[in-house]
């Protein structure tokens, strides 16, 4: 146990986030040749592969399942999830349909749900990425605002157990990790605690919530816009030190009607 602890101590202190305030495109609803100057790419874990040249992250939906997806066999889909690790009876995500909450309300249920992606962490370390966000890390927060609200059976607490696993099982892997939103955090539960390098926030324009990053993390952010006036707030408020994009909310590859990119 000595000897897996210190091993895990030299992985976490030999990973690198990505350069600060370098260009960055947001990839995962599929690849495609980075625009001119970026530096800095995201992603899918399943379907992506890390971009030539660039700081590449690796996206994995960790605290939700992913929508089926009709002639697509992957790990992470509603209906290859372990069965009672997905909270059906809650529905799906309002916001997102087709994904559910994964049940990590328990010390067991966390190591099993852990032990579910590691193939994902993994395999984002066998393609040869340089990090991995975990998306939908405030997945406790979902049904807030609707008549399930309080029907989560996890919080906040049981949110930052799972990550603190997960960000050590990719540090073993040399994978920096990021914290992806969630500024329910504090800075000392986002560093300290969990152990993420770097964040990847969006919508702190839209959100008025670009200033509150660098307490936490310095210049190591990376902001994405779905909104072109949200866009020009966030490269007003910290375009300078930090990283921030414009992407249409589908994420699409050009040639696409609905595509479009720009950063500050």
């Amino acid at each position: 146990m000595r000897l897996l602890a210190l091993v895990l101590a030299f992985a976490a202190q030999a990973v690198a986030g990505p350069p600060p305030n370098a260009q960055f495109d947001y990839q995962i609803g599929g690849d495609y040749p980075p625009p001119r100057g970026v530096k800095v790419v995201s992603r899918d874990w399943f379907e992506g592969s890390p971009a030539p040249g660039a700081y590449s992250i690796c996206y994995v939906n960790a605290f939700q399942t992913q929508d089926n997806e009709p002639g697509v066999d992957r790990p992470d889909e509603r209906s290859n999830w372990p069965r009672s690790l997905v909270l059906r009876r809650l529905g799906d995500d309002p916001n997102w349909g087709g994904e559910y909450l994964i049940d990590i309300s328990s010390r067991a249920k966390r190591a099993r749900a852990a032990n579910w992606i590691q193939q994902m962490i993994q395999g984002c370390a066998d393609k040869g990425f340089d990090a991995v966000e975990y998306d939908n890390l405030d997945s406790w927060t979902r049904f807030d605002d609707t008549p399930l609200e309080g029907q989560v059976p996890f919080g906040k607490e049981q949110a930052i157990r799972f990550a603190q696993v997960l960000t050590r099982r990719a540090h073993a892997l040399g994978l920096a990790v990021a914290q992806k939103n969630t500024l329910q955090f504090s800075r000392r539960q986002s560093r300290e605690r969990i152990g993420f390098d770097f964040a990847i926030a969006e919508e702190c324009g839209r959100y008025h919530e670009c200033h509150d990053w660098p307490a936490r993390f310095g210049n190591h952010v990376i902001d994405i816009e779905y909104r072109r006036g949200d866009f020009s707030r966030a490269c007003k408020a910290i375009g300078k030190r930090e990283s921030v994009v414009l992407r249409d909310l589908n994420v699409t590859q050009p040639g696409s009607r609905t595509y479009r990119y720009a950063a500050c």
